[in-house]
């Protein structure tokens, strides 16, 4: 993330049960009321996922609180959101869906120049052997640097 980012939320979870192809910066089309929700950080999104329809890509399973202070033009918090995308993107991002085992999952929400971005990953599911190996990979990685440490001082 460059300079004006400002992190709202990671789904830590997106990155550990699954493999992460390829990602995308997309814009998010938000009501007034949304928006306010989310500067206030009030989104949920642990079973998020976008999907390809009519040439344009929808998150599904975000939900964004109400907010309070507004009146009866509140937003309805589970509608589906739309992401804006280039044409040729969502057409590459559509092949790459149809091909067996792909799923469009959020990995993070932040403010970029004041305006609310996704970073969508075009992923594959990881079966249990591939999350236990990460995990050892992770210990061993830690264990190396543990022990430079100590040979430092």
């Amino acid at each position: 993330m460059s300079e004006g980012v400002k992190i709202i939320a990671v789904n830590r979870k997106a990155r550990h049960d699954f493999t992460i192809d390829e990602t995308y910066e997309c814009g998010i089309v938000l009501m007034g009321t949304e928006i306010k929700s989310v500067r206030e950080g009030k989104i949920s999104f642990p079973d998020a996922w976008a999907e390809v329809k009519n040439g344009e890509i929808w998150l599904n399973s975000f939900r964004i609180a109400e907010n309070p202070f507004s009146s009866i033009f509140n937003h309805d918090p589970d509608r589906k959101k739309k992401l804006l995308l280039h044409k040729d993107e969502i057409k590459r991002i559509a092949r790459r869906v149809e091909e067996k085992g792909y799923t469009l999952i959020p990995l993070s929400f932040y403010f970029k120049n004041g305006k609310v971005k996704v970073e969508l990953g075009l992923c594959k599911g990881k079966k249990a052997f591939d999350k236990r190996a990460d995990i050892r990979e992770r210990d061993i990685q830690r264990e190396v640097s543990r022990e430079f440490r100590e040979k430092l001082h």
